[in-house]
């Protein structure tokens, strides 16, 4: 196992070494979220190392990878509406300003955030929510991984 799998969360991926590997998809890896205030916040990791962008790809493999995250936002979407009755939404980010490879972040919303923040992008949430250990991925998490595996399971079954 690499020391730190978050320098080469890809590589990691392809080599069965990243821990936050969720499912195998077409064009991708579903992953959890390193950080879980938002319960459910999982992650999409394009399967080339060194693609930036959703552009970088031929067609058939963008819409593979565009495909994917519709998977897995819908996965999230069924485990946490089952998980907790004030789930709102699934939100669908692609945007590639912080890590330079091409991924899709899946955010689940709920009814009990602060009023502040619930109706903006996550990203106006507080430093803190990003870095306090509380939120901090763990075995605390196993369950809703197991939920979101296994919706992804059911929705790829059926496809």
């Amino acid at each position: 196992m690499t020391d730190d799998w978050r320098t080469d969360r890809i590589g990691t991926a392809l080599r069965g070494e990243n821990p936050t590997v969720l499912r195998r998809l077409t064009a991708g890896f579903a992953v959890i979220g390193d950080v879980q205030f938002l319960p459910g916040y999982s992650v999409l990791l394009v399967d080339e190392p060194g693609v930036q962008r959703l552009s970088d790809l031929p067609r058939s493999k963008r819409l593979s990878f565009l495909s994917d995250m519709d998977q897995l936002g819908e996965a999230v979407e069924r485990a946490c509406q089952r998980l907790d009755p004030a789930f709102r939404r699934v939100n669908l980010e692609i945007l590639g300003n912080t890590d330079p490879f091409l991924h899709a972040h899946v955010w689940p919303r709920f009814e009990w955030e602060p009023a502040d923040v619930v109706g903006k992008p996550v990203w106006h949430y507080s430093r803190d929510q990003w870095t306090d250990e509380e939120f901090r991925l763990g075995p605390r998490h196993d369950v809703l991984r197991d939920a979101i595996g296994g919706e992804l399971d059911q929705l790829r079954s059926a496809a």
